[in-house]
């Protein structure tokens, strides 16, 4: 499995370690010595701890920091002598004379074991986390051996987050390993081919890099300055301090910038950095950057930079931020409503409401969520030439490369042309790296510098500055008739959407489409606002308005059915959209909305077979569109070039933050042109011109494909002659914008996924036992990638539901949490059993059927949650989440 030459450079641990500083170059007493992977080394005494020495000087880089020096990840474990520690809780004093090992210095039939194992069982997904996994397993597979089961492991998984998986198929290639079982992984070269992940046993290994684990020469270190005060005038910056610190070779603040000062994918309203005269909007903005020659010295240095404030009350209720006297939230900004989003459809809603023989009015709230995707936001920036002929490479984790590099363009004041933007893939992301982050911060700071720097945002710093899941007010009014049919739906909704606009319109805009979830109704009466706070700003992520909305509709639902005396499932079975109905906002279903059907229809039998056994069960129907839809046209271009050196070139314009879409485009390639899989290397940066937009909306799969599958016709037509570029697109151009009068019933979206869950609950405990999740994906290009994502999304699902939670003070409008462990994220042992089925009913004009399958599977959770609690307790829930610090 190839990887990209960025990292052909991986050190040779033995030449790392021999190549380390030693006492001649300080004073021993300042210096402290263990061995690493037997070989004897010593570090200096100054590293805040462990990790910090074996990433910053020794250059070892498996073990990955997720959110130092909390030790909340598990990302940093290695073994201290036999046994599993998180390295970035050991200070250097406690490992003196220490045997560490690393997964480096792993016996290489044991390193193996473990990449083939997670490979073919697909245990893994941005892979972040996995290699921290595997040095926890080894401990336990050392004690245990044969013995060690899914359910002993599990709660030894307890020190470690992963954000993609849902853990299932992680202790699936755990226990593989334990009972010695041999796997022989291999790519699939066909759609449909449950074949291994692309990169899967570099991954494993941690072999395959991420931004921070780059190193380049002559690299600088940049740390940031934030705000201290959501709301306040900049009087004043002094940066005399932090530039006289040890090591620090440069301090910039925004009357550095070449060019604009703000950037944004929508609105260009978010600033960079704060200039004196300006004026903080919330708790991520950055007033300074501190350059330096080492990580620790630039982070020390930064606290440095003196503000001088001129503080205001913070915005941080979006209702009161509706009212004509409430002070404008945001600087640079004339209003507190960022967007609203309505419509109305069919017959007169108070008629309707009015005639219905059962109505239900009830207010929902759901919460804000942090994504707490595993790798903090990293880039380096690596300038070249001089004067007219200066440009700059950027190594980014971002959802959208093509966009990072216009941004920093504009930043720099420079044209396009002279910034490329590779992708690195990404540990995770889930909407949150849709936004530029530490991108233009980098890229200033290597511009100025004429050197390389990198700049990685801490734990604390990541949980400030990207954009968060909406929290938003829906009050819902909804009617149907004495049979059960669905009659009056009447929404409003507020979504604070804090500071600055990233893509909160659009998220709003998406909830007031899916509102009426996946159902026909005679009446609807719909409009939702996105507003201004000084609260953490929040944009996109997984499911974007869609399951907060349906949170509400599925609820009201199951209200209707209790007055009405039927189940959940029959009250879904007799409304459910079918192809040729109107829907929502008034588009005309195609066939592949027979997909909602269908996967009711599959979850029939074990919806009465768990009633029957006397479960408390709830059950949940969602849609989720994918793609952007709305008179947008998108467009994915994609390259296939035939190399000398027999390899073949697969460039797309898509972000692979595990969700699997370089492994998509390397199934089509193959199968279209009829090659071994282990011949195709995947490449996505901006040297040539293929993207548009971000990897967002469950769009990658069905894109990616498309426009793989018309450049390997484009090669194959023209012979596949080696060394030139075969472009290939694929246009989605037929949807129309809502509100149009050109159109009554617009199509809003190209493509809709759909998903029935059902959870079970002990009826005496309330515990959640089962979720079992029927998804229509269209068509499943790699069922065993496909299955992970849905057990990946059912536990974030899970936790949405039940315990997680991102508030902000309302006197300041700072998050309140700051670690990993307070977000309320279920452990391995929290989990509870997940069964996936899948359903494939085609999408009209989508390549090969393809829906996608990201964002739906945490829509019908929640609702499937709280309807099997009600069932346990008579309690009906309104509010997310439902068991906040509690567990499953």
């Amino acid at each position: 499995m190839p990887r990209h030459p960025i990292f052909d450079k991986l050190y040779n641990v033995t030449e790392i370690l021999d190549s380390a500083p030693n006492d001649s170059t300080s004073a021993a007493s300042d210096r402290v010595a263990f061995s690493v992977n037997g070989v004897p080394v010593t570090v200096g005494g100054h590293h805040p701890h462990l990790l910090a020495a074996l990433r910053e000087e020794l250059d070892i880089t498996s073990a990955k920091d997720g959110c130092s020096p909390s030790g909340q990840c598990g990302c940093c474990t290695v073994l201290v002598g036999n046994k599993a520690v998180v390295s970035c809780q050991q200070p250097l004093s406690k490992v003196q004379g220490a045997e560490i090992t690393t997964l480096e210095g792993v016996p290489e039939a044991e390193r193996q074991a473990f990449a083939s194992a997670f490979a073919a069982c697909g245990g893994l997904q941005c892979g972040f986390c996995i290699p921290g996994i595997v040095v926890r397993a080894k401990s336990q597979i050392d004690k245990k051996g044969a013995g060690l089961t899914r359910e002993a492991m599990a709660p030894h998984l307890g020190a470690h987050l992963c954000r993609c998986t849902g853990y299932v198929k992680i202790l699936d290639a755990i226990t593989a390993v334990a009972r010695g079982e041999v796997h022989a992984p291999a790519l699939s070269d066909r759609i449909g081919g449950s074949g291994a992940k692309y990169e899967a046993a570099e991954l494993t290994l941690g072999d395959r890099g991420y931004v921070d684990d780059i190193r380049v020469p002559a690299m600088l270190h940049a740390a940031l300055h934030l705000t201290a005060h959501t709301r306040a005038d900049i009087e004043a910056i002094d940066i005399s301090e932090a530039l006289a610190a040890p090591g620090v070779v440069a301090v910039y603040t925004a009357a550095d910038l070449p060019g604009e000062l703000r950037v944004g994918l929508i609105h260009k309203d978010w600033p960079v950095m704060i200039p004196v005269g300006g004026r903080t909007s919330y708790a991520g903005d950055v007033l300074a950057v501190v350059v330096a020659e080492t990580r620790q010295q630039a982070r020390e240095a930064a606290p440095l930079v003196k503000v001088t404030y001129e503080v205001h009350q913070p915005v941080t209720d979006p209702v009161a931020a509706l009212d004509p006297e409430s002070p404008i939230s945001v600087w640079g900004t004339d209003s507190n409503l960022l967007s609203t989003s309505a419509y109305r459809r069919g017959e007169d809603f108070d008629a309707a409401w009015a005639s219905g023989a059962h109505q239900v009015h009830e207010v929902f709230e759901t919460q804000r969520i942090e994504h707490a995707f595993l790798e903090p936001e990293s880039t380096l920036a690596v300038p070249s030439g001089e004067a007219d002929d200066r440009r700059l490479h950027v190594y980014s984790g971002g959802q959208g490369v093509w966009d990072d590099r216009n941004d920093i363009a504009r930043v720099l004041g420079v044209e396009p042309d002279r910034i490329t933007v590779e992708l690195v893939s990404n540990g995770g992301a889930f909407g949150g790296k849709e936004d530029l982050s530490n991108q233009a911060h980098a890229a200033l700071a290597a511009w100025l510098t004429g050197r390389p720097v990198k700049c990685t945002l801490s734990r604390e710093e990541s949980f400030a500055m990207h954009a968060k899941r909406h929290p938003i007010r829906l009050e819902y009014w909804a009617a149907c008739d004495a049979e059960g049919h669905l009659r009056a739906l009447k929404v409003r909704g507020i979504g604070d959407s804090g500071a600055y606009a990233s893509v909160g319109m659009k998220v709003l805009e998406r909830a007031a489409g899916h509102a009426c979830g996946p159902y026909r109704w005679d009446a609807l009466d719909i409009e939702t606002r996105a507003v201004r706070t000084n609260n953490p700003v929040c944009g996109a992520f997984r499911g974007f308005g869609a399951n907060q909305a349906q949170f509400a509709t599925e609820g009201v639902l199951d209200r209707l059915a209790a007055e009405v005396g039927i189940s959940g499932w029959e009250i879904r079975k007799r409304n459910v959209i079918k192809p040729g109905d109107e829907w929502g906002p008034g588009q005309i279903m195609d066939d592949g909305a027979g997909g909602a059907e269908a996967c009711l229809d599959a979850i029939r039998e074990p919806y009465q077979q768990a009633r029957e056994a006397g479960y408390a069960v709830g059950l949940g129907l969602g849609l989720k569109n994918s793609g952007l839809g709305n008179g947008f046209r998108e467009v994915s271009k994609a390259v296939v070039r035939f190399r000398a050196d027999n390899k073949i070139e697969v460039r797309h314009g898509w972000t692979e933050m595990g969700q699997g879409v370089h492994t998509v485009a390397l199934q089509v390639a193959a199968e279209e042109l009829g090659v071994d899989p282990d011949r195709i290397e995947v490449i996505v940066d901006t040297t040539r011109e293929l993207g548009f937009g971000q990897t967002t909306g469950s769009r990658g799969t069905l894109m990616v494909a498309g426009s793989v599958h018309s450049a390997c016709a484009a090669a194959t037509a023209a012979g596949c002659e080696t060394d030139v570029d075969y472009d290939g697109e694929y246009l989605v151009d037929w949807t129309q914008k809502l509100g149009d009068p050109a159109y009554p019933n617009p199509t809003i979206h190209a493509v809709f996924s759909y998903a029935a869950q059902m959870v079970l609950a002990d009826p005496e405990s309330g515990e959640i036992t089962k979720v079992v999740a029927v998804h229509d994906v269209g068509r499943a290009v790699n069922p065993l990638l496909v299955e992970g994502q849905i057990e990946g999304s059912v536990h974030m699902g899970l936790g949405y539901a039940l315990t997680e939670d991102f508030p902000s003070d309302p006197e300041t409008g700072f998050p309140t949490k700051s670690t990993l462990r307070s977000l309320g994220i279920l452990r391995a042992k929290d989990v509870p059993e997940i069964e996936v089925h899948l359903v494939e009913v085609p999408q009209p004009r989508s390549p090969y059927g393809i829906k996608g399958v990201g964002e739906i599977g945490l829509v019908p959770t929640a609702p499937a949650v709280a309807a099997a609690l009600h069932e346990v307790d008579g309690q009906w829930r309104t509010k997310l989440p439902m068991r906040p610090g509690g567990e499953t």
